[in-house]
């Protein structure tokens, strides 16, 4: 049986009029950076849950999660329209296995997300580990609008204290930019766009990569990568992909 632990919301975060971020003040046991909670409100004498990834560290004082409305969804829209001090239901203990522990070492590590699924990037990157066992990690957030690209002050902040250390690479499909790939994260891979904005090859030989985001992404992108030689993560037979579907 699962078991809930209450929680009182620190902040509500709107980052645009459907993305938002919630953060928690409860307990729950010790997690690695990466996994997931559930989150749940009792709605017309139903308790209704969703999985949601942590964005905190797991030394940080709260609990953090990043949303998207769903149309017609029963307790995101819920969520996006708490306050502080409104109640929610936590999972006392964090599940999932998309964790630096599950992946090889190798020279470059590549974060590779959409939307929303940046959220258990932030996490790991406020750990040591990552930092401790690559040489050099790309994040890459792909998003449709410019306003979506949430967590800069984040990540600017990992960049300062990690001097040298992470390359940030934004993705923007409906907007023009000066600054951001124009397109699909499959289609800049295939065509080499990604590597040449940064400057470093993806290769077998010195790549380990974690696709987080919608099925799409992570399918198209996985066939490229496997078109490169590149293969599946698996703690049976290690390789070079780990992923994460957020749907």
């Amino acid at each position: 049986m699962t078991e809930w632990v209450a929680g009182k919301i620190i902040e509500n975060h709107h980052w645009t009029d459907q993305l938002y971020s919630l953060k928690i003040d409860t307990k729950i046991d010790p997690f690695t950076a990466g996994q997931f909670c559930r989150l749940a409100l009792d709605i017309d004498g139903e308790r209704v849950a969703r999985p949601y990834s942590l964005v905190n560290s797991p030394t940080d004082p709260y609990l953090e999660f990043y949303s998207i409305i769903v149309p017609d969804g029963p307790l995101s829209t819920k969520l996006h329209q708490l306050k502080p001090n409104d109640d929610v239901w936590v999972t006392k203990k964090a599940a999932g296995f998309f964790t630096i522990h599950e992946v090889p070492s190798a020279k470059h590590l590549w974060l590779l997300s959409t939307g929303t699924a940046v959220g258990p990037f932030i996490s790991i990157l406020k750990t040591d580990e990552p930092w401790q066992r690559f040489d050099k990690i790309i994040l890459v957030h792909a998003v449709r609008h410019t306003n979506e690209l949430s967590y800069q002050d984040t990540i600017n902040e990992v960049q300062q204290t990690h001097a040298g250390k992470l390359e940030y690479v934004p993705f923007v499909s409906r907007d023009k930019t000066d600054f951001a790939i124009h397109g699909r994260i499959p289609a800049a891979i295939r065509n080499s766009k990604l590597e040449e904005k940064i400057g470093i090859n993806m290769a077998v030989d010195n790549s380990q990569i974690m696709l987080c985001g919608n099925p799409g992404m992570i399918t198209d992108t996985m066939t490229v990568l496997q078109e490169r030689g590149f293969k599946k993560n698996l703690r049976r037979n290690p390789g070079h992909i780990t992923t994460e579907k957020y749907w």
